[in-house]
């Protein structure tokens, strides 16, 4: 079953065209990946597809509902982890849980076992009262997952999930992010710039490059196409992004992710 579809999508400030028509499909349960050099396009969409960007042109559909007319419906089955840290250190995880459960309306009577289970499937129950500014990076990580499957939405969006992480933590944060998929069936889409995350979660991927699809594909299959059993998934995409793989990103990019690492710590 299609669960978000995009036909022509396009977002334009200005005359400076950030999405040119992307057209994709991503099936139930799979684990979709955008990928792209900085400016590729890739958080553009992401906020289209959320809500938090109207597109210029072209439609998206996510199980079925449009983004651009149906946006309140929508936000109720997609769950969203930003980039930047969305949990308050000054709180509990179990009180940040319990202020998203009331965000997202879930009846008073199931708060409890909602936000227990979700602490639980997270690893995070033996430190749900404790504040939130002492956990490691990953456990702040899993947390905001938690937080973003509560009301327990059919897609779920991670932009770099694993940013700012050491090696240890992101593959805690793998572990459970494979988890949602093969137990609840959850549809991930997620942004990143980690080969290594690609060829571990991704089903499929679409390779971006100055707003427009390159290549959509599951991993291996790209590889093949482009050059063969040695093909590693770096050249795969410098060659569909042609060359575009800038030296650490610019100088903002710069900023926002050393921020991120710092607040992840």
């Amino acid at each position: 079953m299609t669960v978000l579809e995009t036909e022509d999508l396009t977002k334009r400030f200005g005359k400076f065209v950030a999405v040119d028509r992307l057209s994709i499909r991503v099936e139930g349960g799979e684990v979709f990946g955008l990928l792209g050099a900085n400016g590729a396009g890739k958080s553009v969409t992401m906020k289209m597809l959320t809500t938090l960007l109207p597109p210029s042109s072209g439609r998206a559909r996510i199980v079925g509902l449009d983004v651009r007319t149906r946006a309140a419906d929508v936000r109720r089955v997609i769950g969203y982890v930003p980039q930047m840290i969305s949990a308050d250190g000054a709180l509990t995880g179990y009180e940040n849980l319990l202020i998203f459960a009331k965000l997202y309306d879930i009846p008073r009577r199931e708060r409890g076992d909602r936000i227990h289970g979700a602490l639980a499937f997270m690893d995070l129950d033996e430190v749900a009262h404790k504040l939130v500014r002492d956990y490691s990076g990953g456990m702040i990580r899993r947390l905001e997952i938690a937080q973003s499957m509560l009301h327990r939405p059919a897609v779920l969006f991670l932009d770099e999930p694993t940013i700012g992480l050491d090696p240890v933590a992101r593959a805690a944060v793998w572990d459970h992010v494979e988890r949602l998929r093969r137990e609840y069936g959850v549809t991930i889409i997620l942004t990143t710039h980690l080969m290594e995350e690609v060829e571990g979660l991704c089903g499929r991927v679409a390779i971006l490059h100055r707003g427009r699809v390159m290549a959509v594909g599951a991993p291996d299959a790209l590889k093949a196409k482009v050059g063969g059993g040695d093909t590693t998934m770096d050249e795969v995409f410098a060659h569909y992004a042609e060359g575009a793989i800038e030296d650490g990103g610019g100088y903002r990019d710069t900023i926002r992710t050393r921020r991120t690492a710092r607040r992840l710590g």
